[in-house]
């Protein structure tokens, strides 16, 4: 009985110190552009499933499904400084024209500067027409091992005729 009592004053104990320590963690705020391009030359997202054709003229359609190697930079311009790549694929996942969604699985390679090394897993609905959508972070690793947090992003630009986008990503993680 005396085992019993001192492994339940060892959890309680445990868990309360996890509990004070989870109120320390740092929050990181992180701002990058990724560039999504499907046109060629140079396409870091490629269509790898084909889903059936239900628009009309270019564009994807419910089922398709790319992966991507898009790069994110510190600003809007391909040229800008290099933060990392968004690695991982994106489906068309809603058939309602109405609402068009992708679900959107990528992690974010950071391949410079404080967080070189370090990743973060997004896992998200992506209602791409919205002018402003929240996604959610998931998990992470290197500097943001057990990272949990939200993404902030917005269509920075788009060319209809390309398919080309340029998205802004506000970044907000405990770690």
């Amino acid at each position: 009985m005396a085992t019993f009592n001192a492994t339940i004053i060892l959890l309680l104990s445990l868990a309360s110190v996890a509990i004070l320590a989870a109120g320390k963690e740092p929050t990181t705020r992180l701002h990058f552009y990724m560039h999504d391009k499907i046109s060629n030359p140079n396409a870091t997202a490629v269509r790898v499933a084909k889903g059936p054709q239900t628009s009309s003229g270019p564009g994807i359609n419910f089922g398709d499904i790319y992966v991507v190697d898009d790069l994110l930079t510190t600003g809007p311009s391909r040229s800008s400084p290099l933060v990392g790549r968004a690695q991982g694929f994106y489906a068309m996942a809603s058939q309602d024209p109405a609402d068009v969604a992708l679900m959107l699985t990528v992690n974010l390679v950071f391949t410079e500067g404080e967080y070189k090394g370090s990743t973060l897993a997004i896992l998200s609905r992506d209602a791409i027409f919205s002018p402003l959508r929240e996604l959610p972070v998931v998990g992470g690793s290197g500097a943001f091992r057990l990272a949990r947090g939200f993404v902030l992003m917005r269509t920075y630009s788009f060319n209809q005729t390309l398919g080309d986008a340029i998205l802004e990503w506000d970044v907000y993680v405990m770690h």
